[in-house]
């Protein structure tokens, strides 16, 4: 796997075959395996060793990126000049800043925990399959047929420039997706996390499996607006369709929900998120792709927003426009994506808080106060319908239940769904001790369960 030395060793390679003004590396590598099994049985198992190289030039006004696979010293120099080429022939933009230095990035390494375990790194295709065993044998316990997949990976990115920034950072990864399968019914599970040790694979599909074996048979209620308990996985999936509007960019182009609600209370009291890429359960690089230290910063204060993310460039920008009236002080808080791109910036940290802990509410606890509800385990094919109202529609699956009297009553179809997030987010009557989470729609989040009263089920589906 890539290390610091050998990432300092390939810059100084690019550098010797550039006749740029400014040159930026990002170099990244590791190893990646994934196991994947389907009617019970395991049926694939891969593994690969990657490294990639990304050069970004500055040549008189002008930038432009090219990228390889191969670091001989060869297809290093066709790189650089194949960014030099591109650059020529770019419009010069009066927008574009001088690359970083050291001193704008800061330590990146301040505050943030390791996320690199020897553990994970040193899993092996054997133990990758114990862990499928044990998946396995609880979906033949419970007469079910399991499918999914464990994979694990270990992986190390760095950042250089000519203006004297070095970052770098190395993180392993683990997770496993299951879904169990009966006759007319199906649970899921998944979960991710940088360290394996936090996985439990046979835990997993236990749920899973009483998912599917619970929703069995699964009966058919009319569409309405229902009392909803939305599982971590459902949250997420949901959420995360909001949070790239919460880049300056996105105000700039005119393209966010959040244009003229900056500062205005759009959703319930009880909500507040941070992007905070220092929390424990969080995962990635603590620097964005200029290799600028990514900031905690609270976006979203008892329902208020309060802040956005900014890369350099759009942070520049918005100090020149009409918005910086409004927005106040704006700078760069270690959000952007590699240069050149056009979405700007996102919050990739997100850590919803989940209200005082003495008045979180275990799923459990949640179906006991319902009088008549609906269980969601997870949604799929989630799509936008409404940007600005942030209206989204998709499907429950694996796992729909119906709560009645403070109990779960039995499985029922699965409903599509027609919500907007800022009703949604307005409407949350309980919330869970935030975990990490994982979906199918969105990126990882720390997101506790939700209970959300009048969310808009608009149809019935087949199954």
């Amino acid at each position: 796997m890539l290390t610091a030395d050998q990432a300092r060793e390939l810059f100084q390679r690019v550098t010797k075959h550039s006749h740029a003004d400014e040159t930026e590396v990002i170099l990244s590598g590791g190893a990646h395996a994934l196991t994947r099994f389907a009617n019970n049985t395991i049926h694939q198992n891969v593994a690969e060793e990657s490294a990639a190289l990304s050069v970004r030039v500055v040549m008189g006004g002008r930038t432009a990126r090219a990228s390889t696979n191969k670091l001989d010293d060869a297809s290093i120099r066709r790189t650089v000049e194949a960014a030099e080429a591109l650059a020529q022939v770019q419009e010069p933009d009066p927008d574009l800043l001088p690359m970083a230095t050291a001193a704008e990035a800061g330590a990146a390494s301040d505050g943030a925990p390791s996320r690199y375990f020897d553990h994970t790194a040193a899993i092996t295709p054997e133990e990758r399959a114990q862990a499928v065993r044990s998946i396995v044998e609880v979906a033949a316990r419970n007469k079910l047929t399991a499918a999914g997949i464990y994979s694990t990976s270990s992986a190390a990115e760095a950042i250089l420039n000519s203006r004297g920034l070095e970052q770098f950072h190395q993180q392993t990864s683990s997770e496993v997706s299951i879904t169990m399968l009966g006759g007319d019914s199906s649970g899921w599970q998944k979960a991710n996390s940088p360290d394996a040790r936090r996985l439990d694979p046979a835990v997993l599909a236990e749920t899973a499996a009483r998912k599917a074996r619970d929703t069995a048979s699964p009966r058919e209620i009319p569409a309405g607006k229902y009392t909803v308990i939305l599982e971590p996985a459902a949250v997420l999936d949901l959420v995360g369709f909001m949070f790239w509007d919460f880049g300056g960019q996105a105000l700039l182009d005119q393209r966010s929900f959040l244009n003229d609600r900056v500062g205005k209370k759009i959703f319930g009291e009880n909500i507040t998120i941070w992007d905070d890429v220092t929390h424990p359960q969080q995962s990635g690089a603590p620097f964005d792709g200029e290799g600028i230290r990514r900031q905690r910063l609270k976006l979203v204060e008892n329902g208020v927003v309060q802040r956005l993310v900014y890369a350099r460039g759009t942070a520049a920008k918005i100090r020149k426009s009409e918005l910086a009236a409004k927005l106040g002080e704006v700078a760069a808080t270690g959000h952007g994506f590699p240069l050149p791109n056009e979405m700007g910036e996102a919050p990739m940290n997100v850590v919803f808080e989940g209200g005082p802990a003495e008045r979180r509410q275990t799923v459990e606890q949640m179906i006991a106060s319902t009088e008549r509800g609906v269980l969601v385990t997870r949604l799929w094919y989630i799509r936008e319908v409404d940007p600005y109202e942030k209206i989204l529609t998709g499907m429950t699956r694996d796992g729909t239940f119906l709560v009645e009297d403070g109990k779960l009553k039995h499985g029922i179809r699965n409903f599509r769904f027609n919500q907007s997030l800022l009703h949604m987010l307005s409407n949350v009557e309980a919330m869970g001790e935030p975990v990490r989470a994982s979906g199918e729609e969105s990126f990882d989040m720390v997101v506790p369960a939700m209970k959300v009263k009048d969310f808009n089920f608009t149809e019935v589906t087949k199954f």
